[in-house]
């Protein structure tokens, strides 16, 4: 899992329907030992009620689509959506040991 801040969202007035209600947060990947920003911003899939400013774990490629699995299963949607990451907790805080 990564680190990321929530940048922004992303808003769409066309989209593939398996997107269609799932709110797009953009994200800034943050160094775990730093907390500096780290590369450039992407679009994740909000699984869990994410906000603007907080600190977010997210998962990518493959695994981004299995966070949206259960809601899937339980007849949320009519098809699993085609995202590259997906934002699977928000962070209250972390230790690093020996730092």
């Amino acid at each position: 899992m990564k680190l990321a801040r929530v940048c922004g969202r992303v808003f769409c007035t066309r989209q593939e329907a398996a997107v269609e209600d799932k709110k797009l947060l953009l994200i800034q990947p943050l160094d775990w030992d730093t907390g500096k920003e780290t590369g450039s911003p992407l679009v994740a899939g909000d699984c869990v009620g994410a906000g603007s400013g907080e600190k977010v774990f997210y998962v990518a490629s493959r695994e981004a689509i299995v966070a949206y699995q259960n809601c899937y299963e339980a007849g949320c949607g009519t098809a699993l959506p085609p995202v590259d990451a997906a934002i699977v907790g928000i962070v209250d805080g972390y230790q690093l040991d020996g730092l």
